[in-house]
């Protein structure tokens, strides 16, 4: 919960049991987060989740079990190499709904941008964030390597990881 620099409102999920027990709604309500879910197999509704885990997460950690033992790695390796990449350096198309002369909705993809780019679009960013953190550091994290390098030095963290729990 830490990595996020901003104060999570709500948690939508699927119907999965990783998502709804005991453990996370004690946890949501203790954070006074709502978590909403969606309709049982309907993966429209979904469908931004479903593309990031097959863009992102199947392509970077594969679809194999991890073992237990190796959790506590894994989760070493997302906060240090993998969400920072992502968040900071990973640009993503950003949809714009565009209507055309029959009347139909079409996303376009115009631009694309990293997650922190979008967010630094909100116009009261600062009253979004958590006591503590600021659009200064989160510009100074940013920055502090290229995506290039970002990407580089998370791909070679990975390599090291997988070749330690084979």
């Amino acid at each position: 919960m830490a990595q996020f620099p901003f104060r999570i409102l709500g948690f939508h999920s699927d119907n999965g049991s990783e998502f709804i027990n005991h453990t996370v709604a004690a946890l949501l309500n203790k954070l006074l987060i709502e978590q909403t879910k969606s309709r049982p197999r309907r993966s429209n509704d979904k469908g931004l989740v479903e593309s990031k885990n097959a863009a992102v997460v199947r392509k970077h950690m594969g679809y194999t079990h991890i073992a237990a033992p190796h959790a506590e790695e894994m989760e070493v390796f997302y906060e240090r190499y993998l969400n920072p990449y992502l968040n900071l350096h990973r640009p993503c198309g950003v949809p714009e709904e565009v209507i055309n002369a029959k009347g139909k909705v079409k996303r376009v993809y115009r631009w694309y941008a990293t997650p922190w780019e979008i967010l630094r679009q909100l116009p009261d960013l600062a009253k979004c964030l958590k006591d503590g953190v600021t659009i200064q550091d989160l510009e100074r994290r940013a920055k502090a390597q290229t995506d290039t390098a970002a990407a580089a030095e998370m791909q070679q963290a990975k390599a090291k990881l997988f070749a330690s729990i084979q």
